[in-house]
């Protein structure tokens, strides 16, 4: 009888899925380099130069958009959410953060989170220390953009009496990577999700009231 032989991609794969001791459940720069060249995250442009040591950088898109609401916002109606008006960057390529505005601004970067993993997106500390709050919800699902890849939705808020000016193209928030079980049920295959999102999109809330 012949032997199975493992290829080398096989061991590879099983090594990096399977955990020895001294080894956390958030990934490392190393791990999340094998984890893009595994297929078990997949980053849309990828540049090794936003790894971080247990994090990946994503950075700030340019298709704005600002939240607007003059009455009350129902969360069962719709009808009631807030208008979204673009915010197209200025003649310089910057995008204004005004006071006490949210802006919706889609990650640069598309990327899709494989079934083994999920993700916690956080904002930078030199962000925060100028006032700018970037992320509000949090939790990156497994299989969240599968399968052709999606922008994240950041929500960026001004906590400051003046305007505040952004780059496009630059760091603006961390992706840190979780191991984790996989999922009977990937986020992909939830209705009303988000993986196929290719801009900054409005809240879908309403939709878990129906009905």
């Amino acid at each position: 009888m012949f032997k199975s032989v493992s290829s080398p991609f096989d061991r590879s794969r099983k090594r990096f899925f399977q955990p020895w001791p001294g080894r956390g459940p958030v990934l490392a720069d190393h791990e999340i380099a094998d984890a893009v060249k595994y297929g078990q995250l997949k980053v849309s442009p990828y540049d090794p130069q936003m790894i971080r040591p247990a994090a990946l950088s994503l950075r700030l898109g340019s298709d704005a958009k600002v939240l607007g609401a003059e009455n009350t916002v129902d969360a069962r109606d719709r009808d009631t959410y807030p208008e979204l008006r673009a915010r197209e960057p200025d003649e310089l390529g910057r995008l204004i953060v005004n006071p006490n505005e949210m802006l919706l601004v889609p990650t640069f970067e598309r990327i899709v989170v494989g079934d083994k993993l999920t993700g916690i997106l956080d904002g930078i500390s030199d962000v925060a220390r100028l006032g700018i709050s970037v992320v509000l919800s949090q939790q990156v699902s497994p299989g969240f953009g599968a399968p052709d890849g999606a922008v994240i939705t950041l929500e960026i808020f001004s906590r400051l009496p003046v305007p505040v000016v952004l780059y496009p193209g630059t760091r603006i928030c961390n992706l840190m990577l979780i191991r984790c079980g996989r999922a009977v049920r990937s986020y992909s295959a939830m209705s009303h999700n988000h993986s196929s999102d290719m801009s900054a999109m409005p809240s879908n809330w309403a939709a878990y009231h129906d009905g």
